[in-house]
């Protein structure tokens, strides 16, 4: 079984935890054994993340920025992946969703700072404010498709 990751920043208004709510819901639709980790709950283990087969990354836009729990998780990554020079950290499929309160411009960030987890699978799903309907049903494909995506590759 597929193994997935939703690893995302949420805290005051919960908007980036009902995409990734939306997103791991897609995700079991495609069959993958689905973990979410809010970072606002703590640091992810970065030696768990070899045994996931993909991850969606989802942010709000804290000053044109991601949250710092995601920026700790790149720190830790970039340490294992590159400093240390372990496998299981890079070439997977990804996908990145995000919450700004009329911004926005934290989508330019991610990814760039995200292709190095490996391929990344769609266009980026964005909620300005409390995410309606539409932005959830997105978030539900995109899950399905970083599922399907990740079940090709193994």
């Amino acid at each position: 079984m597929v193994k997935a990751l939703v690893l995302y920043h949420s805290q005051e208004y919960g908007n980036t935890e009902r995409m990734a709510e939306a997103i791991a819901q897609g995700l079991k639709e495609s069959g993958c054994e689905v973990t979410r980790f809010n970072t606002n709950d703590g640091r992810f283990d970065i030696t768990s993340f070899p045994k996931c087969d993909c991850v969606a990354f989802g942010s709000p836009d804290y000053f044109s920025y991601i949250a710092g729990g995601l920026k700790t998780f790149m720190d830790d990554h970039y340490v294992q992946s590159t400093v240390k020079k372990l496998r299981g950290y890079t070439g997977k499929p990804y996908a990145l969703f995000y919450s700004h309160g009329g911004g926005g411009r934290v989508k330019s960030v991610m990814m760039e700072l995200f292709r190095r987890v490996g391929r990344q699978v769609g266009d980026p799903v964005e909620s300005c404010g409390k995410p309606n309907q539409e932005v959830l049903d997105k978030c539900r494909e995109l899950g399905r498709r970083l599922g399907k995506t990740a079940s090709l590759k193994g």
